[in-house]
């Protein structure tokens, strides 16, 4: 049978309880994920004097391809695109700017060294995002960068995290779509300390005089991303999911939270009902950790099906910022932002295809059994039927036929590198 053929059927099935398929398709066309640029170089960034990684983060393998300048970063992105259904975003770091040769410190990054990602993100209809890069730096060398002793070392992070807001104000003012920025930074201690609470008071300290400079909500929102611990500071983070929510809370901020950066015994799923209580918006870095932070690409799990339904459940797609964070070298670096982006949005889809209503009721009923019964039952519903359709529809590879338009952009282009 055809694309449409299965689609037809599985509708049916679908209209059974309610769900309105087509309805579905329309909200999933307007869900913008924020694609992540580093995936496509291994988070190596165009400055002049390039350092080595450092701050906890580490990139594994040597697949051939990988992006080395703007150009070939944007061509690599434009193919991802082409693959995945929807519009979205692309995310970019400070470490992505273009300064012509010239050697520019991070505290003196102006908006005219991205002029050329707005030029290419108004070319391909896409927002941007922004991150100011607190890692792989003389200046975070012992892993401490706003929480530091010394003055002079937090002057130099807190101007160039205040340079990075005005670059992100920069991006919404030019694409007509608010830029998040968001904060991440690797403090803390690889054994246990003797005085968390300075730390913190420090870090706290740096953040006030960022957000001290004003920059229009319209074109800027301002997020602050936890972490549980990383390489070098296993023993304690300054930057606590406790010390980040608090602040977010207080200060009118959005908390972000990446999917590894927390005990393998706790969900982000669990965490979204709780903070959309409590705050307008919130942020997401959607990522998969294997045993620790590990930034693998993001396939269709249980966690991955399970923050989708409780972002959608909860009618929260225009509460909840969805972004990407992985990154891997030991594969296709193209067939990566496909894989992981069109899982999330597969999520997406899946959680719009359930009777969710219904669900609910059985809930309030105490109906428990039923309840069991049907999500359970939905798990081998034509969910695949339906996506089928959607791509074909939207005009990008059905299945994995996408895999051999990879295939040729390596033999063509990126074998070539």
């Amino acid at each position: 049978m055809s694309v449409k053929e299965n689609f037809d059927l599985a509708k049916k099935q679908y209209e059974q309880w309610g769900v309105n398929v087509e309805e579905a398709l329309e909200k999933l066309k307007n869900i913008p994920i924020s694609i992540h640029c580093w995936q496509g170089d291994d988070i190596a960034g165009f400055e002049v004097n390039q350092r080595e990684l450092s701050g906890g983060i580490d990139v594994t393998g040597n697949y051939p391809g990988k992006a080395t300048n703007p150009e070939e970063l944007r061509s690599d992105l434009e193919k991802a695109l082409s693959l995945i259904p929807g519009r979205h975003r692309a995310n970019l770091h400070a470490i992505y700017a273009e300064t012509n040769g010239l050697a520019v410190e991070r505290d003196e990054l102006e908006p005219k060294h991205f002029e050329n990602w707005v030029q290419w993100a108004k070319e391909n209809g896409l927002g941007l995002d922004f991150n100011p890069t607190l890692f792989s730096h003389e200046k975070a060398a012992d892993g401490l960068t706003l929480a530091h002793p010394d003055q002079e070392i937090r002057d130099f992070w807190i101007q160039h995290c205040i340079a990075s807001r005005k670059i992100a104000e920069y991006f919404g003012k030019e694409l007509g779509t608010p830029a998040l920025t968001n904060i991440w930074i690797p403090d803390g201690y690889k054994d246990i300390p003797s005085d968390r609470l300075t730390p913190r008071k420090r870090l706290k300290d740096s953040l006030d005089k960022i957000y001290a400079v004003e920059t229009d909500e319209r074109y800027n929102l301002d997020a602050v991303e936890s972490k549980v611990f990383g390489i070098g500071s296993e023993s304690y983070v300054v930057g606590s999911h406790e010390f980040y929510l608090g602040y977010a809370l207080k200060n009118n901020k959005l908390c972000l939270m990446d999917t590894g950066h927390y005990h393998p015994t706790e969900t982000v799923s669990n965490k979204i009902s709780s903070m959309l209580l409590f705050s307008d918006k919130l942020a997401l870095h959607v990522s998969r950790p294997v045993r620790w932070d590990s930034d693998h690409v993001v396939i269709l799990d249980d966690e991955l099906k399970e923050i989708a339904v409780e972002i959608v459940r909860n009618d929260a797609l225009d509460k909840v910022i969805i972004g990407l964070d992985f990154f891997d070298a030991s594969i296709n670096r193209v067939a990566a932002w496909t894989i992981g982006t069109r899982n999330m949005i597969k999520a997406l889809l899946n959680a719009l295809l359930l009777p969710n209503d219904k669900l609910k009721q059985l809930q309030e009923e105490g109906n428990f059994t039923e309840r069991l019964a049907l999500m359970e039952e939905f798990k081998t519903y034509p969910f695949g039927a339906i996506w089928d359709y959607y791509c074909e529809q939207m005009d990008v590879p059905v299945r994995e036929s996408w895999l051999s338009e990879v295939k040729v952009y390596e033999e063509e282009v990126l074998s070539k590198r």
